[in-house]
């Protein structure tokens, strides 16, 4: 393949070039909502927080909204955590404490301290927020980036910016267009021809469609940008409403369409298309996203040298591919292989391997999601699987050929991924009750 001499320069320079910071990136604070328990994972969040699970074979799923907050320029960020947030705040330590709060850049943990006077949790998105106001305050943004921190995904936050701005809005709302009929999942947004939004439903059964655009609909990726002044505003209105769930798509939005100049920013790629982004809210969304990462051209490109995805990365050596036999050769065809892994003699097939995973001679591996530090033994067979962090897998395993078996020991999803603990095994990693852990 022959490389153009601008591609050359790119692919040897000596750093990351991230989007400059520009007056309108510097006057705003991103706030990532990091707190949510994430029950529908089932098993992979009982220890860890949604936005701390791995994903795409070296990162955590909160790693993309930061990363898209670095690379679009916005360097003023807060977490909010809450659910089980140790695995959670020590990736963060970890992989953000890169940034110099010397000249305005930092990626700042906000626990949920019950600050209110009703001493509660956080009990929705919107009373996160309020839970932190006066640190909100205390940093002076003119504007508030709302993200979620539990999508993957790739986008340029200072065109919303932009666009934001350009619109005069009070708020915007980031928009993915989805067939109409596969809308009721989310909440949708009703818009005119200027984009200006006129109605918010939360899981419609008739979701309105885009002007000129039937069987298309609207739907929220969870991505707001507030301007300040009427997000002070509408925060202390909603936490005084006592029937109010106090969350930016139930209360917030549609509370304040009428009044407020409501916008929708539509996220799309240099095509015009709909962009890739990813709810992986289900163990079969968290299986199909990593799939889809092992395309020979997927959607998402991890390979892009001026969108890299920032991450920590322990100091494991290249993965490693032994033996040459008929029947014991390590080999990886369509899959993603960490660093610190070893195929002793295995063969893996469109699966995700991460880091310091070993894999003993004649076992396939096909279409599974393997974490961390995961020891699979000799002969086994394991299909359409997650097997999460540190788990062991005898000598002789079959798993995924037989769902009723696997349901006896392991979770099965309806579309017959299967889901495999240590704890499913009997194996307690520490010395804990409940033969839970840490991930």
């Amino acid at each position: 393949m022959t490389l153009s001499k601008e591609e050359q320069a790119r692919l040897y320079r000596y750093y990351t070039e991230p989007k400059m910071v520009t007056e309108l990136t510097r006057k705003t604070l991103a706030l990532v909502l990091a707190g949510g328990e994430g029950s529908r994972l089932k098993d992979l969040t009982a220890w860890r927080a949604k936005p701390a699970v791995p994903i795409g074979g070296k990162y955590r799923i909160i790693d993309f909204p930061l990363s898209n907050c670095v690379n679009s320029g916005i360097r003023r960020i807060g977490v909010l955590t809450q659910y089980k947030s140790h695995s959670l705040i020590r990736h963060l330590q970890r992989a953000w404490g890169f940034m110099r709060a010397e000249i305005g850049e930092f990626v700042e943990i906000l626990p949920a301290q019950q600050r209110t006077h009703k001493k509660e949790w956080y009990q929705g998105t919107a009373d996160a927020l309020f839970q932190n106001i006066d640190i909100m305050q205390r940093h002076h943004p003119e504007y508030v980036l709302v993200l979620g921190g539990d999508h993957v995904y790739t986008m340029d936050y200072s065109e919303m910016l932009l666009h934001h701005v350009q619109t005069g809005a009070d708020f915007t709302v980031g928009a993915i267009e989805v067939p109409a009929a596969e809308a009721t999942g989310f909440g949708v947004m009703s818009v005119d021809e200027t984009l200006r939004i006129t109605k918010f439903t939360e899981k419609p059964k008739h979701p309105d469609c885009i002007p000129g655009k039937p069987g298309v609909a609207l739907a929220s990726m969870g991505i707001y940008i507030f301007s300040k002044d009427f997000l002070y505003k509408t925060l202390t209105e909603d936490a005084g409403k006592s029937g109010s769930t106090h969350d930016f798509g139930k209360d917030i939005i549609p509370a304040n369409i009428a009044e407020a100049r409501a916008m929708a920013f539509p996220f799309r790629n240099a095509g015009g298309e709909p962009a890739y982004w990813r709810d992986v809210g289900t163990l079969h969304s968290y299986w199909q996203t990593n799939m889809e990462l092992c395309s020979v051209e997927p959607e998402l490109n991890l390979y892009n040298r001026d969108w890299p995805i920032w991450t920590y990365q322990p100091q494991y050596p290249p993965a490693k591919f032994i033996f040459d036999d008929d029947g014991r050769r390590g080999e990886a065809i369509d899959s993603l292989i960490a660093g610190g892994c070893i195929l002793s003699g295995a063969r893996v097939k469109r699966s995700v391997l991460f880091f310091a995973t070993t894999v003993e001679q004649r076992t396939l591996i096909k279409d599974s999601v393997i974490l961390p530090k995961v020891s699979i033994g000799a002969d086994c067979r394991i299909t359409r699987a997650i097997i999460d962090k540190g788990t062991l897998i005898p000598d002789g395993t079959v798993i995924g050929e037989n769902l009723e078996e696997d349901a006896r020991r392991f979770h099965v999803t309806p579309e017959g991924i299967v889901l495999v603990t240590p704890a499913m095994l009997g194996q307690n990693l520490y010395a804990r009750l409940y033969n839970d852990y840490d991930g």
